[in-house]
């Protein structure tokens, strides 16, 4: 014959876990819409398998953009270990698209820049950029060319 006690503590323990779980299943079957922002762009951009040049003009064509079919630059560049300011915001740019350059710190990462056919509203230079890392788009933008431009995400305004 067996005979198992339980103390106060560890019937109050399970109490506690019970409800946490039961809470949880509530939460999950009444919100189904708690989903992370770059899950929800992932959906429906695909941000991976971008290795050529007909598959960056492609990605950029995901969000309405055209471009002209080759890039205007092609280089390497460095995601810094610690961001300063200017490159926070700019990570900060690319967290409202669901991505985050931080994972990627301290990494080379290959910069395609693209110049854009028309934007509505601006008659100046603007260009696309993608940071493209073994063949996943990992940030970029759309900007103008002049200083007193205008910078944002690839999503159009």
């Amino acid at each position: 014959m067996f005979i198992y006690s339980m103390r106060a503590g560890t019937v109050r323990f399970i109490a506690v876990l019970c409800v946490a779980l039961a809470a949880l299943i509530t939460l999950i079957a009444f919100v189904p819409e708690l989903q992370p922002m770059a899950a929800a762009a992932e959906e429906t951009v695909n941000f991976e398998g971008i290795r050529s040049n007909e598959e960056r003009v492609a990605f950029l064509a995901q969000f309405g953009w055209e471009v002209e079919a080759e890039p205007v630059e092609s280089t390497t560049v460095t995601i810094p270990r610690e961001f300063d300011k200017v490159f926070a915001a700019y990570n900060e740019l690319q967290r409202r698209e669901g991505l985050n350059l931080a994972d990627y710190s301290g990494r080379t990462v290959e910069r395609y820049t693209y110049r854009l056919k028309g934007y509505e509203g601006y008659d100046g230079t603007v260009l696309a950029n993608l940071l493209v890392y073994r063949g996943r788009v990992i940030g970029g933008d759309i900007a103008t060319a002049d200083s007193a431009g205008f910078m944002h995400g690839f999503t159009k305004p």
